[in-house]
């Protein structure tokens, strides 16, 4: 099944434009709502979502209606529905992280994200299926089943922000939210065909979102276009007194007219010279130079760059975010929230075997790398180190900034993998986030863009940015969009 058949009836307009036909009455809220609900339950089958905000939903629709019924101001985001990954604190049903430790959890606070979009009068209709705890990149390590490419049904849609990114390419909302420790936004949008951001680090708010790793967590929105992508992040940029990580925002993160002129946009450009070496699949490699070829014919300057510690990152990251994930899941102890084992006799029982049930083998193998790194007699030679290599590649992208405005190359070494194909071997499933992870690390932003297909799938191109010049990412972006077509 071809891309295109599979969601031409899905489409969607751009998100300025259903904002500007619900303020006119051309369409309502509950009318968008009923038609995103609708295609959620004829599109189960690829398992993008765990559950839905059905009474909620319609409830704050009417309210939206209600509203502009009354000429009031309904908000940046009127009646826009949108879907969240199930590590995202919400109303109107159970946020679980896709974990057996958490089924029944019931948020008792909302998350800053899903607070300021329902400020602004977006309306969440679903929660999203991940990796249980963010820990994969390909859902496949979900406790409620894998989510399915909708390109091919055969292959997965990535991870660990796989059911967001799979119900944008669905046609399910017209934007969802996801979370990217490592790549989770930006890999399975590579992998599904849709745009995916990773803010610079502390740009938008981490308060009531499950955490994986604090130090390297971000969320990104997932759109069909840079636009509808900006457009979302102009709502959750900013300062929140509830996450002390967070930054000053621009003034606006909206993108307007046509970006012909590369002068202001950029004028160099860098290919991560080890981004394209001997691990990267060749059809891949072949789709991102014509990628850099096309930015040149452009006019953008296109140069190599190398940052020689890049090659060491993937080792770092998985040292680094193993023992904040060892930290952070030390609290799912079943004794105040989530599975407790109901006939565990002591307290010691009841913590191990709760643990036990309740995590699954890969949230197993993080806690336990994570509490091997920060051991007595291991914490100098593995997390000590690691630090001290991030430091260092933070310094060479940094000094790889200085000559050049962004960086590109791929997000994955490889297209989609079959399901199944990588499930059995860890160590397969972490080299995909080999050129995501340097970002994280050192906390730059970065997007994924459609830049073609190797083997009849999506290939993303990735752009780096240097620390806060989002707005400028967005830009440039949004002016590859243009070259492309």
């Amino acid at each position: 099944m071809s891309h295109k058949s599979l969601i031409s009836s899905h489409e969607w307009d751009a998100i300025e434009k259903i904002v500007s036909d619900v303020n006119s009455g051309k369409i309502t809220a509950i009318e968008l709502v009923e038609k995103s609900l609708k295609l959620i339950e004829d599109s189960k089958e690829y398992n993008a979502i765990i559950s839905v905000t059905e009474e909620r939903a319609k409830k704050r629709a009417e309210e939206v209606d209600a509203k502009i019924k009354s000429g009031m101001n309904a908000g940046k985001l009127a009646g826009v529905p949108f879907i969240a990954k199930d590590n995202f604190l919400a109303f109107g049903g159970e946020t679980t992280a896709a974990s057996n430790i958490l089924r029944g959890f019931e948020a008792p606070y909302q998350a800053t994200a899903i607070e300021k979009l329902e400020a602004e009068g977006a309306i969440l209709v679903a929660k999203a299926n991940l990796d249980a705890f963010a820990h994969g990149g390909s859902t496949e390590n979900s406790d409620f089943g894998t989510t399915l490419n909708p390109v091919d049904s055969t292959r997965v849609a990535g991870g660990s922000s796989g059911g967001s990114v799979a119900s944008v390419t669905l046609g399910l909302a017209p934007f969802s939210l996801g979370t990217d420790t490592g790549g989770s936004v930006r890999e399975p949008a590579s992998f599904c065909g849709v745009v995916g951001y990773k803010p610079t680090y502390g740009l938008v708010s981490r308060y009531g979102v499950v955490a994986m790793a604090s130090s390297t967590d971000v969320i990104g929105p997932i759109a069909n276009t840079v636009e509808d992508v900006a457009y979302v992040l102009d709502v959750l940029a900013g300062r929140d007194s509830k996450d002390s990580t967070t930054i000053d925002r621009e003034l606006s993160y909206v993108l307007s007219g046509s970006l012909q002129n590369t002068a202001h946009i950029a004028h160099r450009v860098g290919v991560v010279k080890e981004f394209l070496g001997d691990g990267v699949d060749k059809e891949v490699r072949e789709v991102v130079q014509d990628a850099a070829d096309q930015l040149k014919k452009s006019g953008v300057e296109i140069v190599e760059v190398s940052i020689p510690s890049i090659d060491l990152a993937l080792a770092c990251y998985y040292i680094i975010v193993p023992a904040e994930v060892s930290s952070n899941l030390s609290r799912y102890d079943g004794q105040r929230y989530g599975f407790s084992k109901p006939d565990a006799v002591e307290l010691e029982d009841s913590y191990n075997e709760s643990r036990a049930i309740g995590f699954n083998p890969e949230n197993k193998r993080r806690i336990m790398i994570g509490t091997y790194v920060l051991s007595s007699g291991y914490y100098d030679a593995y997390y000590k180190k690691a630090a001290l290599l991030r430091t260092k590649l933070i310094n060479e992208v940094n000094k790889a900034f200085e000559k050049v405005d962004f960086l590109v190359g791929p997000v994955a070494p490889t297209i989609a993998p079959k399901v199944g194909e990588n499930a059995s071997d860890p160590l397969k499933m972490y080299l995909l986030d080999i050129m995501t992870v340097p970002v994280n690390l050192c906390g730059v932003p970065a997007i994924s863009v459609p830049c073609g297909s190797a083997k009849g799938m999506p290939v993303g191109l990735q752009i780096i940015a240097p620390m806060r010049k989002d707005k400028e990412l967005l830009e440039f972006a949004k002016y590859y969009e243009g070259v492309r077509k």
